[in-house]
């Protein structure tokens, strides 16, 4: 058994958990102050709640309900942590003359293109920029703040001669030398 998955989540006083069978499972929504997310978990694993807990299982000891067992509860973990509290991802540009901005919700890059990169927000997700090379990605939903972020990061990925380009904060970027010249 998981040790992960037979670990029971706590359901804090603001967020509120319903469960119901449907045909390809059990369907989960949970909300809370930071909004509403609907996940179908798969029919191998029964969902039980219990006053201020939610408790997960296999329904068999197979090796499909086994693998998916740790899964399951790290999801619906995921989900009450985002509707609880919310998940951010943060970025930083590097390069002379690039730059981020947000107009009508919408993130637009400068990244010594010939033109504009424009990212439209998806429902859900809040672009915050701070002295235009610090841009900070909002949401309930890590997988979709995840995803937008790797997303904005592909746009430019960092090289690795100069360490220009579009980094997660922290990354470390390992640099190559480079020519080396005639002597």
């Amino acid at each position: 058994m998981s040790r992960i998955g037979k670990a029971p989540i706590e359901v804090p006083a603001n967020v509120q958990v319903s469960i119901q069978e449907v045909d390809q499972g059990t369907q989960v929504i949970v909300t809370g102050p930071k909004g509403t997310l609907t996940r179908i978990f798969r029919p191998e694993i029964a969902i039980v709640q219990e006053a201020n807990q939610i408790k997960l299982s296999p329904k068999n000891e197979g090796r499909m309900a086994r693998s998916l067992h740790g899964l399951s509860r790290t999801l619906l973990n995921n989900m009450i942590l985002g509707v609880n509290t919310g998940f951010s991802t943060k970025l930083e540009i590097v390069g002379v003359g690039y730059r981020a901005q947000v107009q009508n919700n919408v993130l637009v890059l400068s990244l010594g293109y010939s033109h504009p990169v424009e990212i439209p927000a998806p429902e859900g997700i809040a672009f915050t920029v701070e002295a235009n090379t610090k841009l900070e990605i909002k949401g309930a939903d890590k997988e979709q703040v995840g995803q937008v972020s790797a997303l904005i990061r592909s746009k430019r990925p960092p090289e690795p001669y100069k360490g220009k380009g579009i980094r997660f904060a922290g990354e470390v970027i390992k640099r190559k030398a480079g020519k080396a010249g005639k002597k």
